[in-house]
């Protein structure tokens, strides 16, 4: 698990953004959950509505029990181009940009929500 330093400091590649993502929902911490993506950026969870900006993003994540709130970082592929990435999980698709600091943050979280019967 990464430390709440690591997660300040910001995740310096696609798959550390990852364990952050990870780490954060399992912690239900809040602010660093918020810091991992960008001001503009999209949670499509399922069905459900698109959710913009880290905060609303955040607010989200952590109130849904059965959907992103059990999410396992499992990049199963990375494909970079320059400071964009795509990132293939068996849960969805991600696409992270690396901001002029250096730091990956998440502009796209498209989450696979499984349906019950």
């Amino acid at each position: 698990m990464a430390g709440k330093q690591d997660a300040i400091s910001g995740a310096r590649t696609p798959e550390e953004l990852e364990t952050l993502f990870e780490d954060s929902l399992l912690l239900r911490d809040y602010q660093v959950l918020t810091a991992l993506f960008e001001s503009g950026a999209t949670l499509v969870m399922g069905r459900e509505q698109p959710v913009r900006g880290g905060e609303a993003i955040a607010r989200t994540a952590l109130a849904t029990c059965n959907g992103i709130g059990a999410y396992v970082a499992d990049p199963r592929r990375v494909l970079l181009a320059r400071n964009c990435a795509l990132v293939i999980t068996e849960q969805g698709i991600n696409v992270m940009h690396r901001g002029d600091d250096g730091v990956w943050r998440y502009a796209i979280v498209v989450h696979a929500v499984e349906e019950s019967n």
